[in-house]
């Protein structure tokens, strides 16, 4: 295969970001595009200069020489969206998170299993350059016996509108990033079974604009003896915090990667972008040098190229973006009981784990 010939689906934040990292690969060729609408499909190729722009993303899967479909839609659409495009013979790439309950998880993976197509899981922080060399340091043992990690991501709030609506996110902060510092987490320990899951979670400052959790806390049991902490907010102002931390009995690192990678400035006057989710850009901000390669973003597509084009395993499948979902439902329902949630998990409410938390009495 020459090329890998690739269908987006999402002409947003997240399709950007995919096309961005598929346009450094000289191994890929975006074909299309499905939108929201019409016009928004049309100024995404436009702006990529793909051939084709679809308002309905059934009429791109239509398309025999596409061999890569990369969902970056509402999470409420995952689920059909990745089941209609392995049933067409594509090979698919699901945004995290994988979608907006384990059934629906489960029915994705059996229809990939059935077509013979791969689903794979858009995990960036296993891919980011700073995690992936602290994940190497790790695996040579450089801070002995791993006992403890905690990865946190915090900002004021998410660049687009449904994110606010519960029925079409799935959940608030824990849910939106979350799946980051639990999938860091299995992924820097090498994916241990859970023991058991703590959380506590709130909504603080943005009781106007939605019925989820603006911040919230996790603690990951796992069954090596290890302890995972994930804190994720939309009520943090001043822009985005993105860092991790793996303690070792020998050892500890530290990893940053918006202030580490990024130019300290003063502007009295401000200017155009600086990072993803700062409101502002006068006085103090900290830019980043290619923003994108820092997430990890690149190395993400690259390797999902590298599994199609050599056959390679995913790094990150659809099981491992199931576990991850196992957690954060485990987290909301143990927010609302105010117990530890031992695993194996059966979620109480498994058509709408998150609506546990939701529908709790102190509401």
């Amino acid at each position: 295969m020459d090329k890998v010939r690739i269908g987006i689906i999402g002409s947003g934040f997240s399709g950007d970001l995919h096309a961005d990292a598929f346009s450094r690969d000289l191994r890929a060729e975006i074909v299309a595009v499905a939108g929201s609408n019409q016009h928004r499909a049309d100024e995404f190729a436009a702006k990529w200069n793909l051939a084709y722009a679809f308002s309905d993303y059934r009429r791109m899967l239509e398309l025999p020489d596409i061999d890569l479909i990369t969902i970056g839609v509402p999470n409420d659409l995952h689920c059909q969206i990745a089941i209609d495009s392995a049933l067409a013979g594509k090979h698919v790439v699901v945004e995290k998170p994988l979608c907006m309950t384990l059934d629906e998880a489960d029915r994705m993976i059996a229809t990939a299993s059935e077509t013979g197509t791969k689903l794979m899981y858009a995990e960036d922080l296993c891919f980011a350059p700073k995690y992936v060399r602290a994940k190497q340091l790790v695996d040579e043992g450089a801070i002995g016996r791993v006992f403890r990690t905690r990865q946190l991501e915090k900002h004021f709030g998410p660049h687009s509108d449904w994110f606010w609506d519960m029925s079409r996110s799935g959940g608030g902060a824990l849910f939106d990033m979350g799946c980051h510092g639990a999938e860091f987490a299995r992924w820097m320990l090498d994916k241990p079974k859970v023991k058991s899951v703590t959380a506590h979670m709130g909504t603080y400052v943005h009781t106007d604009k939605t019925q989820g959790e603006d911040d919230a806390t996790g603690i990951i049991e796992w069954e090596n003896n290890t302890v995972s902490v994930i804190e994720n907010s939309w009520a943090k102002r001043g822009g985005i915090e993105d860092c991790a931390e793996i303690h070792g009995v020998e050892g500890v690192i530290y990893c940053d990667l918006v202030r580490g990678s990024s130019m300290l400035t003063y502007s009295e006057r401000g200017f155009g972008y600086a990072v993803e989710k700062a409101p502002e850009t006068k006085g103090w901000t900290f830019p980043l040098f290619d923003e994108w390669m820092q997430y990890g973003y690149p190395g993400e597509m690259k390797h999902f190229l590298d599994c199609i084009v050599d056959g390679k395993e995913p790094l990150e499948t659809a099981e491992d973006g199931r576990a991850v979902l196992e957690i954060m439902f485990a987290c909301y329902e143990s927010a609302a009981t105010g117990r530890r949630i031992d695993f194996p998990y059966t979620p109480s409410d498994p058509s709408s784990p998150v609506a546990v938390w939701m529908n709790r009495e102190s509401r």
